[in-house]
């Protein structure tokens, strides 16, 4: 077996991943998007949040080209700056923090919520402590919950918070990435362990697959979102200013969510 037979095989299975999320996920993901386009449409905020590289998705989703405000990034340095690796900010200390019982409680109490926001949580296990803190924390405030987890994974992992539950027991939509449990996707023959993460593919996919239908709901309710769009599309002077008005819009509806 030579390293393109096994690049291929990644490729396959990031396709598996695809093809589950297109079979099994539409469903979930329209009534994520109806719920998400509800929110949006009166005034409110779909909050994001992911610790270790469930970061990902979060950024992925606001801000960036073919994205619009309605969606509220929240990313704790902490548990998401992984780059060093060691030393100072390691991932040692990343993943100490995001075991912590209680600081997902903390971690709201910065901002201030709506009852008509919602909350979408990503973890690929679907169990760490300052995960379940969240999403138990948003339901508490009144909000629905929408998590994007391996469900496979999440259910092989025995529950670590102390109310025995795993992020699927406790969100009002779940939507499964359809990364098999360990994420990693491909046999080498020799290595003793697989090696090529999926979770990121199927983040990407349902993130996105969610973003364009509800930009088709929102326009179709009279409230077409203002999309950050690249200047290759509509020429540097067009992308600044609606850059700029992206910016403002996101601004404005963010204002009560820091006290403003």
């Amino acid at each position: 077996m030579d390293s393109t037979t096994v690049a291929l095989e990644y490729l396959d299975a990031a396709q598996k991943i695809v093809d589950g999320i297109r079979s099994t996920q539409m469903g979930k993901i329209e009534e994520a998007a109806e719920l998400c386009a509800d929110t949006i449409g009166q005034g409110g905020l779909v909050h994001l949040f992911g610790t270790g590289h469930s970061r990902i998705p979060v950024e992925e989703m606001f801000p960036r080209h073919g994205s619009f405000p309605g969606f509220h990034p929240i990313i704790d340095l902490s548990m998401t700056f992984h780059t060093q690796v060691v030393g100072s900010n390691g991932q040692r200390q990343a993943m100490l923090i995001e075991k912590m019982e209680g600081l997902g409680e903390t971690i709201l109490q910065n901002f201030v919520f709506r009852t008509y926001d919602c909350f979408m949580i990503f973890s690929n296990s679907g169990v760490n402590n300052v995960i379940m803190d969240v999403a138990l924390g948003a339901r508490a405030r009144g909000m629905k919950v929408i998590s994007v987890v391996s469900v496979d994974h999440c259910l092989a992992t025995p529950p670590k918070h102390k109310s025995g539950k795993r992020l699927t027991d406790v969100s009002d939509i779940v939507i499964d990435n359809c990364t098999p449990k360990g994420d990693a996707l491909v046999e080498v023959e020799g290595l003793e362990y697989p090696v090529g993460p999926g979770s990121t593919i199927g983040y990407a996919l349902i993130v996105n697959a969610l973003k364009v239908a509800v930009a088709q709901k929102l326009t179709a309710m009279g409230k077409p979102p203002l999309v950050l769009t690249s200047s290759v599309l509509i020429g540097s002077e067009k992308s600044n200013e609606l850059f700029e008005r992206t910016y403002d819009d996101f601004r404005d509806r963010i204002k009560q969510v820091y006290g403003g």
